[in-house]
């Protein structure tokens, strides 16, 4: 390979059509392109991002690169067309989810009408779940649940909230939503909350004179504006409501936010609404059909100041590939488990049709820039009649559990998401991915790819991947231009079959990488009739 040639007359080529190196980077503010770092252990490949496109090339008769030049005067068959490190025969696809009955039964007064979950976080060996209750239409409450497994809970008593006489119980005045950890914050604001809020009016005089707001927060609904607001808290149960809102902007239901340690920005994700400009002098129609007229989407937002995001913009809304009558509802944005730079969304798409919801996948490597995953969506609405029948919420966020399983809470409604709501019921479940076998690299025949070069969180490689009897993994371990490393090629690799698990990726000469701290490496594979579901690196 002429990598050098090729790369000069590349250069020359986008130069003279007025495209840079510029050009080029996503992230205009750092040094881009190989080697990639990982975040976290693992590699899993949920789009693209880490699988090289192939290096085209065209070839005299002596074997020679003449890419795109302009001094080989070819003839209609004087080159030849040559491909290399180029990926053939793979697909990505996910898993449809596992699913079982309620983790949590109602045994509670409170709990009467359901159970809604809000924010499950893995943190200090517990499966830490903050929900909200409902006794009845009008009265409902903050609760919180641990683990140690996943599968068995408890109703660790908080006594700060007195319920018939006695504080000895689970509930705590919930200031709204989605709650998350910030490490970067001081101890009393470690935790925090962000949820979809009306405000005064006289608090949006003083703040407006400072910070833009939507013009749509002010008209839907008209004497009070719609805004997200956020709180604080030591502990998780303690909460202070910060006093302004930190965005005017129209959102609801499910926001969520987090501090990005790539970025190193607060991002926020919210409910969007698709609508176009009003025609100027135009009144606004007054009748239900007119409000009802925006499709719901996803908006993100990001900034360095937790009080202050910019007012968000519109990152997803529903495509022609969509039914007119879907929308998005909730984003639900999370990450792989440990893997925080692999971005994903479980958004549930609103089936207005017939008024039910179902779960899909999507991936990011940027948070800005997402696509779907093929084999959405993971989780449907059950059947009628069953606990989850009527229509269903995923909530943040993916966690690991200690058989190896991922797990993602979500909401089950017995009726949907419309109907009459005097006698609802709802509770929450698991969705379940066994082995963490949510989204797969597969070779329905066989295939390959080549990764592109990374430095990797250790020095051992382990896989998480199915064959089928007759099928076979081969990985080949190489530097950064592709070059086997010693006793680390194709030809020296033990075939991977069968059901392997955290399986160590082995060669004649043993498990380890056989390279240095911090080399960055490149992976190649070779498939037959195999998916992998992740790398990790120890």
């Amino acid at each position: 390979m002429n990598t050098t040639r090729i790369l000069t007359s590349l250069a020359a080529m986008l130069g003279a059509i007025g495209l840079h190196a510029a050009a080029l980077a996503i992230d205009h503010t750092r040094s881009v392109g190989e080697p990639y770092a990982l975040a976290g252990k693992r590699m899993v490949f949920t789009n693209w991002y880490y699988i090289r496109p192939g290096q085209l090339d065209w070839k005299d008769s002596a074997g020679k690169s003449v890419y795109a030049s302009g001094e080989f005067q070819a003839g209609p068959n004087d080159a030849h067309f040559d491909i290399y490190l180029a990926p053939r025969g793979i697909r990505i696809v996910a898993e449809p989810a596992q699913r079982g009955q309620p983790i949590i039964r109602r045994q509670m007064p409170w709990e009467k009408m359901g159970i809604s979950g809000n924010t499950l976080i893995h943190e200090n060996g517990k499966y830490r779940l903050w929900a909200g209750a409902q006794e009845a239409r009008g009265k409902s409450f903050g609760c919180y649940f641990e683990s140690t497994d996943g599968k068995t809970w408890t109703r660790p008593s908080l006594g700060l909230v007195e319920y018939n006489g006695s504080r000895d119980n689970n509930l705590f005045n919930a200031p709204g939503g989605y709650i998350f950890v910030d490490p970067h914050a001081p101890p009393a604001e470690r935790y925090k909350s962000i949820w979809a809020a009306r405000t005064d009016p006289k608090i949006i005089q003083e703040y407006r004179k400072r910070r833009p707001i939507s013009v749509f927060a002010e008209e839907e609904d008209p004497g009070r504006f719609h805004s997200i607001r956020a709180a604080v808290s030591p502990d998780g149960f303690n909460w202070t409501e910060l006093t302004e809102p930190i965005s005017v902007e129209v959102s609801d239901t499910q926001i969520i936010a987090y501090f990005d340690e790539q970025l190193n920005k607060y991002i926020m994700f919210t409910r969007a609404q698709l609508l176009g400009p009003r025609a100027p002098g135009a009144q606004r129609p007054e009748g239900r059909m007119h409000d009802f007229i925006a499709r719901r989407a996803i908006g993100r937002s990001e900034t360095d100041n937790f009080r202050e995001f910019p007012l968000s913009e519109l990152i997803i809304q529903p495509g022609a590939d969509m039914l007119p009558t879907d929308t998005f509802y909730t984003n639900c944005k999370t990450t792989i488990p440990g893997a925080p730079d692999h971005h994903l969304l479980f958004p549930a798409i609103y089936h207005q049709a017939d008024d039910t919801t179902s779960v899909e996948v999507w991936s990011s490597d940027n948070t800005k820039n997402w696509t779907r995953i093929p084999g959405s969506p993971v989780l449907k609405t059950n059947t009628p009649g069953q606990w989850d029948g009527g229509c269903i919420f995923a909530h943040p966020t993916l966690v690991e559990l200690p058989d190896g399983s991922w797990a993602l809470p979500y909401t089950g409604y017995v009726y949907p998401h419309k109907y009459p709501r005097g006698a609802w019921g709802y509770d929450v479940g698991l969705a379940i991915w066994p082995k963490g076998r949510l989204i797969a690299l597969e070779a329905p025949e066989q295939g390959e790819f080549t990764t592109v070069a990374f430095v990797p969180p250790g020095k051992r490689l382990l896989i998480n991947a199915v064959t089928q009897r007759a099928g076979s993994i081969l990985v080949e371990a190489c530097d950064v231009h592709a070059n086997p490393l010693p006793g680390r090629s194709f030809a020296q690799a033990k075939p991977i079959i069968g059901d392997q698990f955290r399986t160590p990726v082995t060669w004649q000469g043993g498990d380890a990488l056989g390279i240095a701290d911090r080399q960055p490496i490149v992976l190649r594979f070779k498939l037959d009739k195999a998916r992998i579901y992740g790398l990790e690196f120890e």
